[in-house]
C-alpha cells in the first residue's frame, strides 16, 4: 500500500525507458529555468532562493497523518512559485528533491527526474502560470487571489499524483486503474492541507513584505495610507 501512496518513487519501481524519458523532460525544464534566471533574477531573490529552498526541504520532512493509517507532506511548488516565479520556482524544488534524494534517501537516485518532475517541475509551473493568469485576466480582489492560490496548491498536488501514477503504470509497475484511484483519493486530503500552508504562507508575507511575491505581490501588497500633512496654518504656528 505504501508503494502506491507514495509521490516520492524509489528506485527500482520505474522502467529505463520512462526514467530515462522523465529525467530528459525534467533536465530541459531545469535547462530553462537556469537560462531564464541568468537573464531574469533580481538582487533580492538570491538570498530568498536559499531561504526558501530550506523552508520547502524542512516543511517536507514533517508528515500529517491523512486516512488509512497513510501520511503526508507539504509540497511546496505553489509556495516557491508565487513567490519567486515559476521557473526559479522549478530551480528550487530540484534542489529540494536532489538534496532529498541523496542525502535521506528519500527517492531513488535512478528516479531522481520524475520526482524532479513531478514534484517539482509540473507544480511550478502549473502554479507559476495559472496564478499569474487568474491575477491577469481575472483580477481578483485579496480573498479571491488567495483563494486561487489555494486550489493551485491542491491542483499541482494532485498533477504531481496524476504523473507517478501514470509513469508506474507505464513501467508495468503497477496497472494505472490500481495505483490512480488511491493515489488521488489520499492526495486529495494531502491537498488540502497544501492549500491551507500554501495560503497562510502567502497571506503572511503579503503583509510582511510584499516586495517579495513576484506574482501579485504588487497588487495585493497592503494599502498604507498616505501620511498627514500639517496644515499650513500649524506648520507656521510650529516654526
Amino acid at each position: 500500500m505504501s508503494l502506491v501512496l507514495a509521490m516520492h518513487i524509489p528506485d527500482g519501481f520505474l522502467s529505463g525507458q520512462v526514467a530515462v524519458a522523465a529525467a530528459v523532460v525534467a533536465a530541459l525544464a531545469v535547462a530553462v529555468a537556469l537560462r531564464i534566471a541568468d537573464r531574469t533574477i533580481e538582487e533580492h531573490q538570491v538570498p530568498l532562493l536559499g531561504v526558501l529552498a530550506a523552508f520547502v526541504f524542512a516543511a517536507q520532512m514533517l508528515n500529517f497523518p491523512v486516512a488509512g493509517g497513510t501520511s503526508g507532506h507539504f509540497l511546496g511548488a505553489t509556495l516557491a512559485a508565487v513567490l519567486l516565479g515559476p521557473w526559479l520556482a522549478c530551480l528550487v524544488m530540484t534542489v529540494v528533491v536532489a538534496t532529498q534524494a541523496f542525502a535521506f534517501a528519500d527517492g531513488g537516485i535512478g528516479a531522481l527526474g520524475a520526482n524532479v518532475l513531478n514534484m517539482g517541475v509540473l507544480g511550478a509551473l502549473l502554479a507559476g502560470f495559472l496564478v499569474g493568469a487568474v491575477v491577469r485576466v481575472a483580477r481578483p480582489g485579496r480573498t479571491g487571489y488567495l483563494a486561487s492560490i489555494g486550489v493551485v496548491a491542491w491542483l499541482a498536488v494532485m498533477l504531481g499524483a496524476t504523473a507517478t501514477s501514470v509513469e508506474l503504470a507505464l513501467s508495468g509497475t503497477v496497472p494505472l486503474g490500481t495505483v490512480l484511484p488511491p493515489m488521488l483519493g489520499v492526495h486529495a486530503l494531502i491537498g488540502i492541507g497544501e492549500a491551507l500552508i500554501t495560503v497562510a504562507a502567502v497571506s503572511g508575507v503579503l503583509a510582511a513584505r510584499p516586495d517579495l511575491v513576484t506574482i501579485g505581490g504588487d497588487r495585493y501588497a497592503p494599502s498604507v495610507p498616505p501620511p498627514v500633512e500639517p496644515a499650513p496654518g500649524l506648520a507656521r504656528g510650529m516654526s
